[in-house]
């Protein structure tokens, strides 16, 4: 299992009339969690495209509201990988208020694809390599 932490404010901008964090800006947050676990692990998203022609297409998406987030709230996004990735790259992400408190759940299942043959491939042996340390 791998776990990596990021926090982010909730802005204005991001909230609805009652100040609550927006429900459709949660993804934004997920996708925030995943690229902080990944450069966590020293690469990034850029370089996974940029020099091994790798991206990573949302394939499914489940989230569970449980309390709301509101305006200018420290909201912690953990980030989970409780298995190394395959055909599949799985995050399990939970989202913690400022009173730790956990207020959203999300599973976000990914997959490789070749940028030249645009075709789907297994996990990059460079993304195998930075987890399997964790996966043993």
């Amino acid at each position: 299992m791998y776990s990596y932490s990021f926090s982010k404010r909730v802005r204005y901008a991001e909230t609805d009339k009652m100040t609550y964090l927006y429900y459709g800006h949660y993804a934004k947050y997920y996708e925030i969690g995943r690229v902080e676990t990944i450069r966590s692990l020293g690469i990034s998203y850029k370089s996974l495209e940029e020099d091994y022609k790798v991206m990573l297409p949302v394939l499914h998406l489940e989230a569970r509201y449980l309390k709301p987030a509101f305006y200018d709230e420290m909201i912690e996004i953990k980030s989970i990988l409780n298995e190394m990735p395959d055909k599949l790259l799985v995050f399990n992400h939970e989202l913690y208020n400022e009173k730790k408190e956990i207020i959203n759940t999300a599973k976000v299942k990914l997959f490789f694809i070749d940028m030249i043959s645009k075709k789907r491939i297994s996990c990059p042996e460079i993304l195998q390599e930075k987890l399997s340390f964790h996966f043993q």
